[in-house]
């Protein structure tokens, strides 16, 4: 009998439990995360998966509205969310992992379009600028003197937004962009069709957000991953592959708040 229960501790130990199933809450946001063929897809949800697999973890991986997914994370244990903005205000209602991937808002005009150039938020004033409906952007531009309706634009998604720049109805877009890179990709565009002419914010990143019971070690065993991946060039191929190479354009406005 005592063999046996010495056995049976051996092999307790040896063998740790099999972790819970991690569920991850995400919204449509090309090409971070999206839908393609039933299947969760996007840079941000790929490389989840892949630091899940080098974790041991097991993931389970669900598209929500953004409100609905935001209430699952904090009220489910043994949940996260992603791609989540990192800001002071959410700081100590999520653990976090990351970062994923920076955040960068440009003002984008046509390349056709030498005749603008900024350079203070005067001439921004005289032009017509197109932002997503009801977004940190179009409120940012709100606050830099552009009124929806007369300066501002809004639109419902980027794919509308850029489309109302190629006909001519706006002057400028504002854009993440990454998310620019994706729209002319899908849309089979040349990449040099607009021009970065205003970095308006970068001040934060997209980490994954965990539940705040999550557990000391998942944590650091999702942010190791991340780390490995990082290291072995895996999450740069992934960004390749989504996004395009990172580039940061040189000798542009700076909008920036800091």
């Amino acid at each position: 009998m005592c063999s046996r229960l010495l056995l049976l501790f051996v092999l307790l130990c040896g063998h740790p439990a099999i972790a819970s199933t991690l569920l991850a809450y995400t919204e449509e946001l090309p090409p971070l995360n999206f839908l393609q063929h039933d299947k969760v897809s996007g840079f941000s949800s790929e490389l989840l998966q892949a630091m899940a697999d080098k974790a041991a973890i097991p993931l389970s991986l669900q598209l929500l509205p953004w409100a609905r997914a935001y209430a699952m994370t904090q009220s489910t244990p043994g949940s996260l969310l992603f791609s989540t903005v990192r800001t002071p205000e959410r700081e100590n209602l999520f653990r976090w992992v990351g970062p994923i991937s920076p955040r960068r808002i440009y003002l984008y005009r046509l390349a056709g379009r030498r005749d603008i150039q900024l350079h203070s938020i005067e001439q921004l004033r005289q032009l017509r600028t197109s932002t997503l409906f009801e977004s940190a952007t179009q409120k940012r531009l709100l606050e830099l003197g552009l009124r929806i309706g007369q300066e501002q634009d809004s639109g419902r998604s980027d794919a509308v937004n850029l489309g109302k720049l190629q006909l001519g109805r706006v002057d400028l877009v504002a854009m993440l962009d990454w998310a620019m890179a994706w729209q002319l990709q899908q849309a089979g565009l040349d990449t040099h069709l607009v021009q970065p002419v205003a970095l308006l914010d970068d001040a934060r990143q997209y980490w994954y957000a965990l539940n705040r019971q999550t557990p000391d070690d998942t944590v650091r065993r999702l942010q190791a991953a991340l780390d490995a991946l990082e290291q072995s060039g895996y999450t740069e191929r992934l960004r390749q592959k989504y996004m395009g190479r990172d580039k940061v354009p040189a000798h542009i406005a700076d909008f920036t708040v800091h």
